[in-house]
């Protein structure tokens, strides 16, 4: 289909392709230990299974709700048999909970990828209607989820570990009213998992707008229906397997749309990695972070 939004590449995708296939020899994510929250269903269970496919061994689906915690968990082990599934049934806004489980998943292991996921749509009201209460808690509740997974990560990592960050194109798009609450959630949770990358050099942390999937958020906000399009959850899936390998680590930091052609990325390499080209930041304004860097130094 032609591209429904400007994009850097002029191949557009809706589902997953041959270039993010999980079959890929050089997206092998053999031998990874794999950690995604919001797990049990819709873009967090596909990328498990997509992860599975890629040959990881160890997998955690972390959400709230235990029975499509397990029913994933069966779908994966009864179609690769050796990988290792594990599942906790975990309220990420709670810290206690989210520690808990990423101790008793990771023991004395590391984690290799984290797939952010879980996340929450908030009041869907404009901002003159919104109660200040139910405003802030939407905020609130997407940060807290970020903020303790973050940290629970952060004491288990590995040295390089991969962090994908499923945002929303609603951190840097003015879509349609009434969803204030929830893009300026996304924008923090962008600023959030920005400054850990910045606090932590060597972990490679992305940004994914994962396209307009039909999920239960999806449904809940009206997503799918009203923009009159959708993809499939294999794209973000893919998409997600594709960014955890040695391929993509030249847009790390960037915040990527999972329609984007990855080839296409790739013959731009180059000018990508030296520039704020697909960063969210002041547009026009010259300095970069190699800029800051150095102004620091001196």
């Amino acid at each position: 289909m032609a591209a429904p939004f400007p994009s850097p590449t002029p191949t557009w995708h809706t589902k997953s392709h041959p270039s993010i296939s999980p079959t890929r020899p050089e997206l092998s994510a053999k031998g990874k230990t794999v950690i995604v929250t919001g797990g049990g269903t819709g873009i967090g269970a596909e990328t498990a299974h997509h992860f599975a496919e890629a040959g990881a061994s160890r997998i955690a689906l972390l959400g709230r709700r235990e029975q499509p915690l397990l029913d994933t968990k069966a779908s994966i082990e009864h179609k690769f048999a050796n990988v290792a599934v594990f599942v906790a049934s975990t309220d990420v806004t709670k810290k206690s909970e989210v520690d808990a489980a990423f101790a008793k998943f990771v023991g004395n292991g590391k984690i290799n990828v984290l797939v952010s996921n879980a996340a929450t749509i908030g009041p869907i009201e404009t901002i003159k209607e919104a109660g200040g209460d139910e405003f802030l808690d939407g905020i609130q509740q997407n940060l807290q989820n970020s903020l303790f997974v973050a940290q629970a990560f952060l004491r288990h990592a590995a040295p390089d570990a991969v962090v994908i960050d499923v945002n929303s194109s609603a951190a840097h798009v003015n879509f349609t009213p009434k969803f204030a609450s929830y893009s300026v959630a996304k924008l923090a949770v962008f600023r959030l998992w920005d400054f850990l990358a910045y606090e932590n050099p060597e972990i490679s942390v992305f940004h994914l707008q994962p396209g307009v999937v039909r999920t239960g958020m999806n449904k809940e906000s009206g997503g799918a229906d009203a923009v009159g399009f959708e993809d499939h959850v294999s794209l973000p899936a893919s998409f997600n397997v594709w960014l955890a390998s040695p391929e993509a680590r030249f847009l790390k930091g960037k915040f990527l749309w999972a329609n984007w052609d990855v080839d296409e990325l790739k013959a731009q390499a180059k000018e990508l990695e030296a520039s704020t080209q697909l960063n969210i930041g002041l547009i026009g304004w010259p300095f970069g972070e190699g800029n800051w860097k150095s102004m620091w130094k001196s």
